[in-house]
């Protein structure tokens, strides 16, 4: 079977390079909020929406304008993939139920992508990579790139350059090594309980860095925005949520290899995180109750990673050969009866 995996490294541009991928970054915010400026407006008067070739001819008009012939200066392959994922996002809001796409803003974590592998050339003994327009490019080689490269996505946040391969693996179909089982009942107390009595404390890394937050929030407070100092401070603020953020995935890619190559079959609650940290406060003709205490309950539930950590399990099941089981979570605090019936029905039908 074929598999999809992601290599990211931080990259070392320099000051010329690091010019050339900002102009590059503020083309494409460009090419999506205008985009997304005119999906807007025909949104607010009920008319179609535009199809990506529909967008994708807009560039064209675009780069002969002279307010924004800078758009020349960006490979096109960029702005069309900026295009493509306004696409997605509004495929997302009209038929999956998720927000409206939200205009980009600079200085929030930024992307692009190449696309065409053909144009890109890795050098992993030298620790470099050849980008179209750009030139050959250092980053930190901290392991191997295995697999056929299939495009690239160059990201900034927090002051920092980040270059991400994905590739294309092909792995037998493989049989867990493991005939365990075990039902996962997740948590803010314990971040998961074991059907078998185990469990894995919780992290709370927006918890444990709150103290820290918040004194750099209060000072970035007293600055002027837009001074030197506020620059400076909102960098360090922003380094600080990146440690919680990279802190928390760490820990649930730890958690969720450990289960994966420990257990074939793993049960887990289908959880709707949405409408459990969904706010209390409700309206002004009907204000809700107890919305201090339900605003900390929220936090505490999004700051656990619930959906990134079942996201993880997921695939890693199917590289191993497993299985992952979604259950109603009423009652599985209490008990974990009819994850294992399913367990044991579909174990013997593997086994056959």
């Amino acid at each position: 079977m074929k598999i999809l995996k992601a290599f990211q490294f931080k990259l070392k541009p320099s000051v010329a390079q690091d010019q050339v991928l900002r102009k590059y970054m503020g083309c494409a915010r460009f090419a999506y909020n205008r985009a997304l400026a005119l999906q807007k407006e025909l949104y607010e008067k009920e008319q179609r929406k535009l199809s990506y070739p529909e967008m994708a001819r807009y560039l064209v008009v675009w780069k002969k304008d002279a307010e924004t012939s800078f758009l020349k200066e960006a490979p096109a392959q960029i702005l069309q993939q900026k295009l493509m994922d306004l696409e997605k996002s509004y495929v997302n809001f009209f038929k999956r139920g998720f927000g409206f796409p939200k205009f980009k803003k600079r200085g929030r974590r930024e992307t692009f992508r190449l696309p065409d592998a053909h144009q890109i050339t890795l050098d992993q003994k030298n620790g470099r990579v050849q980008l179209p327009k750009i030139g050959w490019l250092r980053y930190r080689h901290s392991r191997d790139v295995i697999g056929t490269v299939k495009n690239v996505t160059i990201s900034f946040e927090a002051g920092e350059w980040h270059i991400s391969f994905q590739v294309e693996q092909e792995i037998e179909t493989l049989i867990h090594p493991s005939n365990e089982m075990i039902g996962i009942d997740l948590g803010v107390a314990q971040f998961a309980t074991f059907s078998n009595g185990g469990h894995i404390p919780a992290l709370n890394s927006l918890k444990k860095h709150a103290s820290s937050l918040k004194r750099c929030q209060k000072k970035l407070s007293r600055k002027k925005k837009g001074s030197q100092n506020w620059k400076k401070h909102s960098k360090k603020l922003a380094r600080k949520h990146k440690k919680v953020s990279a802190c928390r995935k760490d820990f649930l890619h730890k958690a969720s290899t450990m289960l994966s190559k420990n257990q074939e079959i793993i049960g887990v609650e289908n959880l709707k995180v949405g409408n459990m940290s969904r706010s209390a406060k409700g309206t002004e003709q009907e204000p809700g109750r107890k919305v201090r205490a339900k605003s900390g309950l929220n936090r505490s539930i999004l700051d656990q990673g619930w959906g990134e950590f079942l996201r993880q399990l997921s695939y890693k099941q199917e590289w191993r050969g497993g299985l992952l089981i979604s259950v109603n979570p009423r009652y599985t605090s209490q008990k974990w009866a009819l994850f294992i019936v399913s367990a044991i029905y579909l174990l013997t039908a593997k086994l056959v």
